[in-house]
């Protein structure tokens, strides 16, 4: 006999359940790097490639089976993707050197890949049709998720003799548990041919999709990016800059920049999705403009204020560009227009972060964080000044079709 399933709330809900605590497992290695790189001896530079090899194979992971979920199912996938997260915990467990710490992460990332765009296809497809929450919760779980596991850590760290059993003994457990909760989901999506040709690596933009992939490009990149640099060097640049060496407290400034973040999705949920963009785009480059004056006048209390601004801004102007890259998207499609955004998210969550932690060791992590931080301002204008393009673009259109209306008037 066929297993019973959840109906359509509680399973949207558990979806959202399994995106926090995959996003979660994801943000404790955050304040255990200073930890790692006491133990086995290493610096700034070789702390980013461990957090940037996590970013580079959850971007395989997207661009191979991104889409898969479209041709299988969403069981099959979510299933796998929990079991293979468990086995990075081990593997974190486990690990005696950088080396098998790399390892880990790459583990990690690919499980990763294979969750986000299909746990992201399942809100959506799970979601009420009078009450859409699908792109709040695909908004909003990164920051609660990665700041809810960044901080917890960090607790564990003050606290517990040897923090990196605690966690993630912890972590294989929930996420094995998780795994075989998959069999009450409902399958959202009938199997569908194509399955070995959707492993082709790509990144699938239906057509109708683009110009909106388009005009919020520049505003994904930049928030992805400071939240890499928050992710990276947030406790670093704690200790470095400020001089706070407590680990609970450059993982507080980790949740006020992501816990921000996704507070600012769950504000920007009524407003209108090119309001939100903007709107979130120009608190964003506010935020990140007080993180400039914080480095330059060295005061904790400035950063602090600038990553909770910042954060705003960052799940706001999110919220607005995954509803403007979804609109009209065919239900087919959710999961590798998802995957797509995702991919240049992760792109921008690692790449500048891996720069600057390497450039770091020659000019100084202040001065890094301080060109990083203008180029982010630059980004998030710019999707500011896309929008206000199309805008004048489109009014200009109107009042040239109604000109020979008017005529005809006359």
């Amino acid at each position: 006999m066929p297993s019973p399933t959840l109906s359509r709330a509680p399973a949207f809900w558990t979806a959202a359940g399994l995106l926090l605590l995959a996003l979660a497992a994801s943000g404790v290695p955050t304040p255990l790097y200073r930890v790692y790189s006491e133990r086995f001896g290493f610096g700034p530079g070789t702390l980013t490639v461990v957090f940037g090899i996590y970013a580079f194979a959850l971007l395989v992971s997207l661009l191979v089976v991104g889409g898969l979920s479209d041709h299988v199912g969403r069981r099959p996938v979510l299933a796998g993707g929990l079991l293979l997260m468990a086995g990075a915990m081990v593997l974190f467990l486990t690990a005696d050197g950088v080396g098998w710490l790399m390892v880990a992460r790459v583990v990690q990332g690919l499980s990763m890949g294979a969750l986000t765009g299909t746990l992201g296809a399942v809100l959506l497809d799970s979601q009420h049709p009078d009450r859409p929450l699908g792109n709040l919760v695909n908004s909003a779980s990164p920051g609660f998720g990665l700041s809810a596991g960044a901080v917890g850590a960090a607790v564990v760290v003050e606290y517990v003799a040897e923090p990196t059993r605690s966690v993630f003994a912890v972590l294989a457990v929930a996420l094995v548990l998780a795994a075989a909760s998959v069999v009450l989901l409902p399958e959202t999506s009938p199997r569908a041919p194509g399955a070995l040709a959707s492993l082709r690596p790509s990144v699938r933009v239906p057509h109708p999709q683009r110009p909106g992939f388009v005009l919020a490009l520049p505003v994904v990149a930049a928030a992805w990016a400071l939240g890499g640099l928050y992710l990276s060097l947030g406790p670093s640049l704690a200790a470095n800059v400020f001089g706070v060496e407590d680990h609970l407290v450059g993982s507080l400034l980790v949740l006020a920049q992501q816990g921000s973040a996704a507070l600012g999705a769950i504000l920007g949920r009524d407003v209108g999705r090119e309001r939100a963009m903007v709107g979130g785009a120009l608190l964003f480059a506010t935020g990140v403009l007080g993180t400039i004056a914080a480095l330059l006048t060295e005061s904790i209390a400035v950063m602090f204020a600038s990553a909770v601004v910042s954060g705003l801004g960052f799940g706001l102007s999110f919220l607005g560009a995954v509803a403007t890259i979804t609109a009209g998207v065919a239900p087919a499609e959710r999961a590798g227009l998802l995957s797509a955004v995702f991919v240049v998210g992760y792109l921008s969550f690692s790449v500048p972060a891996i720069v600057a932690g390497t450039v770091s060791s020659s000019v100084g992590l202040r001065t890094v964080a301080e060109v990083y931080a203008g180029v982010l301002v630059v980004l998030a204008l710019t999707a500011v000044a896309g929008v206000l393009l199309r805008r004048r673009s489109v009014r200009r259109a109107d009042a040239a079709a109604a000109e020979p209306a008017r005529s005809l008037v006359a």
